[in-house]
């Protein structure tokens, strides 16, 4: 992984452009990072509360199948609202004209301008 102040490879940033855009993978990387653990909180935290009433030392088939179905239910939601976000930031953008406001969003969303999601 490269990053601005630390790269593993030997090509350095030289221009202002090359550099804004190195900032702007880095911190697009690291909303992504912190979206995929909210993600991962709130799918442990709702899912496991609705198919686990009693924690034991093992869960129970049923509460397989439920954590299961629980958690692709909950990334499929969670991809559909990035994509729609992801859309309205981009109609606003052309709206306004600005190329930065496409670029704040996907750091905003943790995703790549025009990307689909967090799995998909």
């Amino acid at each position: 992984m490269s990053s601005l102040f630390g790269s593993s490879s030997s090509a350095t940033p030289q221009t202002s452009e090359e550099i804004k855009a190195a900032v702007v993978r880095q911190l697009q990387t690291e909303a992504a990072m912190s979206n995929a653990r909210s993600l991962i909180g709130k799918v442990n935290k709702h899912c496991f509360q609705a198919c686990v009433p009693t924690p034991g030392t093992s869960l129970s088939a049923k509460e397989n199948t439920c954590l299961s179905s629980c958690m692709e239910k909950y990334i499929a939601m969670w991809n559909v609202t990035s994509r729609t976000y992801i859309t309205r930031v981009g109609t606003e953008t052309k709206r306004l004209g600005g190329q930065d406001a496409a670029a704040i969003a996907s750091m905003a969303t943790g995703q790549p301008e025009g990307g689909s999601g967090i799995l998909g």
